[in-house]
């Protein structure tokens, strides 16, 4: 009730100032279940290795066999054991080799040619890690290592320093194969991974039809198509066998090779917007229960055949039921990406690997001739690890880890509060008992401290300091603070510094080749080619590729305003391009079903491809459309 001497008024409602998009990405954090494996993977690495050596007395080796583990666990994601493979063992062999270029350059190089040598090896990791992630991770562990081998001082030689490396990465990869994860004593326990991840693929075609003409359903649309990357890369990983493989691996390969047509015809439903049964999902999750279990499909719901995508569906349903019951091997040609090789040339080489290549190079070969500079002076008080200062570069520098502000607040937050938590623990905990305990704790949070980029380097942080004291160095907190802090300036100023050619280069060089795969998969499928293995493939390109280009556009789109400002409209342009590729999906479905397309069909694709010219791509309709 009102007060009585206070008249009602009409107040409009008070309007809050909206977060800024790269102040609010250093808040976000990647949810999921606690990865206990890994994390017992990590407990029995970092800290068991470091004991070893000091046993061994080779602490020196212990400290990087440690080293390397703990760069392996950062890459130590949930996925499949074959997966894992090149996932943890490329950047291991990489930082192998950094340590080693790095010791013998920094034992015969002087400061200037030595920094010179650093920038060149810059600009090559730099450009490679535009690949993908696993090159991305290869080139991190290459610099981060040629900077600790250059100047880390010790008495091995650069081989035994490599070969210390090795093996710490080496240990690691043996336990990620070795031990077993929940779920892997059911059926064949090589293929744990891989059973989850095609199980995963039936459950978000499943959530898909449960939320087709809903709120939710481009989110599951999105949700599918990442499930199937997944499940792609986890099945593309070394064969345990050159040739025919088991029947527990033929199966998976089938149960995803037949999921590829179920997939389509559930994006086709998506496209026309129109609810379906609420059994048709049923389907889907009992043929993810049969791939989950390794056990037979049962009896699947009754079908509901009166459209075309419906039709399809059920059809798609019964097949993948046979596939998974008969374990019939799949077609190899689903798995690998189209022009692999091609792609990742041009990826290093293009516009954004030139731009990143050049930018990694000036922060890594800037960083290490600061270091160098204050390497003999009192600004670095007794502890004078110089390539500390390079190292910090080289993970703020990598855009895979998120926009550059973001990156740059959560590392001095992160770096600031491990350096604290450490010098408390440091005051506290026998030496050196204490140290080992607490790098084994470090490692085991690693895995799930990935989460996000502040907690993983207060993680790192602590680790890190513990391993150099347990090495005989004084306490360095003071020094790892101020370091950080230099190296998020340098970072901050090389990233915002113009590079020759346009900026941005990175984002539209994925819509360039989006727009190429989602072009290739229109003309296929108006041709009305009868191969459908080859549509598949070709629709798994475009859409994986669209998933790639709205990743960097959404980073971008998260950056300081004067450097997103350099990517504006390119979202459009990624959305326009996902409704083409949607109904180029439910074409193909209608022609499959009817022989012809609906003047709705015509219709949307006419209006993509017109909103994509009025946009500067070029995407002809063909002829006989």
């Amino acid at each position: 009730m009102a007060h009585p001497s206070r008249p009602r008024t009409n107040r409009s409602p008070v309007s809050r100032p909206a977060v800024p998009a790269w102040l609010a990405h250093a808040f976000r954090a990647q949810r999921g279940p606690v990865p206990w494996s890994a994390m017992t993977r990590g407990a029995l690495t970092a800290g068991p290795l470091l004991l070893a050596g000091m046993l061994a007395g080779r602490t020196a080796a212990g400290v990087l066999a440690a080293i390397a583990a703990m760069l392996g666990g950062i890459n130590d994601r949930p996925g499949s054991r074959r997966a894992s493979v090149p996932r943890l063992g490329v950047p291991a062999m990489a930082g192998a080799l950094g340590l080693l270029v790095g010791t013998y350059a920094g034992q015969g190089l002087a400061a200037v040619p030595l920094t010179l040598a650093l920038t060149g090896l810059g600009l090559v990791a730099g450009g490679l890690s535009a690949v993908g992630p696993v090159a991305s991770a290869a080139g991190t562990q290459l610099l981060v290592a040629a900077a600790v081998g250059a100047g880390m001082p010790a008495a091995e030689s650069g081989w035994q320093r490599a070969l210390a490396f090795l093996a710490g990465a080496g240990w690691l990869l043996v336990l990620r194969l070795a031990l077993p994860t929940p779920g892997s004593l059911v059926g064949d326990f090589r293929f744990d991974g891989e059973r989850q991840a095609v199980a995963d693929v039936y459950d978000a075609v499943a959530a898909l039809l449960d939320a087709v003409g809903g709120e939710r359903a481009t989110a599951r649309r999105v949700a599918l198509t990442a499930a199937l990357d997944h499940a792609q890369d986890a099945l593309a990983g070394p064969r345990l066998r050159r040739y025919a493989g088991s029947a527990a691996e033929r199966r998976l390969h089938a149960g995803f090779a037949a999921a590829l047509p179920l997939a389509e015809a559930a994006t086709a439903l998506y496209w026309a917007g129109e609810p379906v049964p609420a059994r048709a999902a049923e389907g889907p999750r009992r043929l993810a229960a049969a791939v989950r279990g390794s056990t037979g499909t049962g009896p699947l719901p009754a079908p509901r055949r009166s459209a075309p995508a419906l039709r399809a569906l059920d059809d798609a349903l019964l097949h993948a039921a046979e596939a998974l019951d008969r374990a019939e091997g799949a077609h190899r040609g689903l798995l690998g990406r189209r022009g692999g090789l091609r792609q990742a040339l041009r990826a290093a080489v293009g516009p954004g690997g030139r731009e990143y290549g050049l930018r990694v190079a000036v922060c890594f070969g800037a960083s290490a001739a600061i270091a160098q500079a204050l390497h003999h002076t009192r600004w670095y008080g007794q502890h004078a690890h110089w390539y500390w200062l390079p190292a910090t570069a080289v993970f703020l520098v990598k855009p895979d880890l998120g926009p550059l502000a973001s990156r740059v607040l959560c590392r001095a937050a992160g770096t600031v509060l491990g350096a604290l938590v450490f010098a408390g623990l440091a005051a506290l905990l026998p030496r050196p008992a204490g140290l080992i305990a607490l790098v084994a704790v470090c490692g085991a949070l690693v895995p799930v401290a990935t989460r996000h980029f502040a907690a993983l380097t207060a993680v790192v942080t602590v680790l890190v300091l513990a391993l150099v004291m347990a090495g005989g160095e004084p306490q360095a907190s003071v020094s790892r603070i101020g370091e950080t802090l230099l190296a998020c300036a340098l970072v901050l100023v090389v990233g915002h510094l113009p590079m020759p050619g346009r900026r941005g280069g990175g984002v539209r060089d994925r819509l360039t080749v989006a727009g190429s795969a989602a072009h290739a998969y229109l003309l296929h499928v108006l041709g009305e080619s009868g191969d459908p293995t080859e549509r598949w493939a070709l629709r798994r390109e475009a859409y994986r590729t669209l998933a790639e280009a709205r990743t960097a556009i959404a980073v971008t789109a998260a950056e300081l305003p004067v450097l997103a400002r350099h990517s504006e409209g390119t979202d459009a342009i990624a959305e326009v391009l996902e409704r083409l590729v949607d109904t180029t999906t439910a074409c193909a479905v209608h022609l499959d079903d009817t022989g012809r397309l609906t003047p709705r069909h015509l219709h949307r694709l006419r209006e993509a491809l017109g909103e994509l010219e009025q946009q500067g791509i070029q995407v002809p309709l063909p002829t006989a459309a």
